[in-house]
């Protein structure tokens, strides 16, 4: 009977992950931490992995000023490993945690999952699903980190491998709803490129209108801008927008400039619809164009790659920014424009050189923890249960003020706030007992910076939700 009782407990839980809604925090939210997969030698050999290190060195130690790092090693001689190129680089290990799984690969944004939150606002880290971007590498091994790092971190398992095949990579969210992506790495099609009969399959059958609905359910997404996109014989991932597109707080959509966009591939189709791009407000984004290289990459030891890189695949981090460098002239030309966008933050250049030359950058390497509610300082999230409505604020984004509504069932207690980036308190909205009915109030932006902000409404029964709120002025 213990046992019956207990598989229903386990059922009903399981159930009610499935029915639930998800956000996706946004990427510039703090994190508790990030994961790394290390390179290692046993799937491409020892030469991987040593001509990769450094790069890891350098992610490691600047990460590790402001969060922790989680470290994926292979096994117990690979961590040894590790620990001594940390130690020989003066890399301090008091945030860094190590947690074996043996993987395939180093590309985490791809097979890692992500971390979301619940209605009642605690984490939850989605598995999907991943098949070495349509059946082209070895996967099998890589999917068994989502389970560990699950373990590793107490934050529970939601297991979509069933429900949809796609890499983090994929896809950006703007932090309001608003989703981006190519069809082409996430919705099934026949690839020319491939050999006769072999397709890169993600999705098999799946229709756009049924990845939306998902995408709604499982990361918030409310609005779709989907684009074309392209096979390549150059690129695994089939178009991944993070190659060349990603938001950013105030409203910014960073990318290219339209040759550079036509160089790296994007039809000219794709790029009219990623420079009209509007958010959910039917804003336009401000557009912030990044330079490729100013000459073709050329690894560490001379061999030129015969193409040029990009420095969109870039990494927020906890008062950090990461980019990819190529020792290039533009280097430094990337670096001042990205660090004109993230004030506050320190960029730092990571040379990606030779892991340009398997196919990746920064953003591809990275999986963000972020923090739990309760220590960003704002209170525990706990589910709103007593008829309590919290519209999205409009407009949003907005640059001076925003109309927010509230409908309550009763009299209520109410108090409404915007907390920052790093979970600081910024503005106090309402803190009133309020009667029964429909309230409107004002968020004013003249004393708030650029940036994605939390609105939290809590009551005197400690309900709580949530919302969104972009300034961009």
């Amino acid at each position: 009977m213990r046992k019956l009782i207990t598989l229903i407990i386990a059922t009903l839980i399981y159930s009610n992950m499935f029915s639930q809604n998800y956000t996706f925090p946004d990427e510039t939210e703090q994190h508790e931490g990030t994961w790394l997969q290390w390179p290692h030698g046993f799937e491409y050999g020892n030469s991987f992995m040593t001509e990769n290190n450094a790069t890891w060195v350098a992610m490691t130690n600047a990460l590790q000023v402001n969060e922790k790092v989680h470290i994926i090693h292979y096994n117990a001689t690979h961590k040894t490993q590790i620990i001594n190129l940390l130690s020989a680089a003066s890399v301090p290990t008091t945030n860094v945690t190590f947690h074996l799984s043996q993987t395939n690969d180093v590309w985490a944004r791809d097979n890692f999952g992500v971390f979301v939150r619940n209605a009642s606002g605690a984490l939850v880290l989605e598995d999907w699903g991943f098949n070495g971007w349509g059946g082209d590498y070895n996967f099998t091994k890589d999917n068994l980190v989502p389970a560990v790092a699950s373990t590793a971190s107490g934050i529970p398992l939601l297991n979509l491998n069933s429900v949809l095949t796609v890499e983090g990579g994929s896809w950006e969210l703007d932090g309001a709803g608003t989703f981006l992506a190519t069809k082409t790495s996430i919705l099934s099609q026949a690839n020319p490129s491939s050999p006769a009969g072999v397709l890169s399959i993600r999705n098999l059958g799946k229709t756009q209108a049924q990845a939306e609905a998902i995408f709604t359910q499982y990361i918030g997404a409310t609005k779709f801008i989907w684009l074309d996109g392209w096979f390549s014989t150059d690129d695994i991932t089939d178009a991944h927008i993070d190659g060349f597109a990603k938001f950013a707080p105030g409203n910014i959509l960073v990318t290219m400039n339209q040759a550079d966009l036509l160089y790296w591939g994007v039809p000219q189709s794709d790029i009219n619809i990623l420079y009209a791009a509007s958010n959910t407000s039917n804003v336009t984004y401000t557009k912030v164009y990044l330079p490729l290289t100013a000459i073709d990459v050329k690894k560490t030891n001379g061999t030129s790659l015969g193409y040029k890189g990009s420095y969109a695949n870039y990494y927020v981090a906890n008062n950090r920014v990461l980019v990819p460098n190529y020792n290039d002239a533009n280097d430094a030309v990337a670096n001042a424009i990205i660090a004109g966008i993230y004030p506050g933050r320190t960029v730092v250049g990571i040379d990606v050189r030779n892991l340009y030359g398997n196919g990746g950058m920064v953003h591809c390497v990275t999986q963000q923890q972020p923090m739990p509610l309760t220590a960003t300082g704002l209170i525990q999230i706990k589910n709103n249960a007593s008829g309590i409505t919290l519209e999205q604020n409009y407009p949003n984004p907005f640059s001076d003020i925003s109309a927010i509504n509230l409908t309550l069932e009763k009299e209520t207690i109410c108090k409404i706030e915007l907390y920052n980036m790093v979970g600081e308190l910024a503005l106090i909205v309402n803190n009133s007992k309020l009667e029964k009915g429909t309230h409107t109030f004002t968020i004013d932006a003249k004393n708030l910076s650029n940036g994605l902000y939390t609105c939290l409404l809590t009551s005197d029964n400690s309900d709580t939700i949530i919302k969104k709120v972009i300034v961009a002025k």
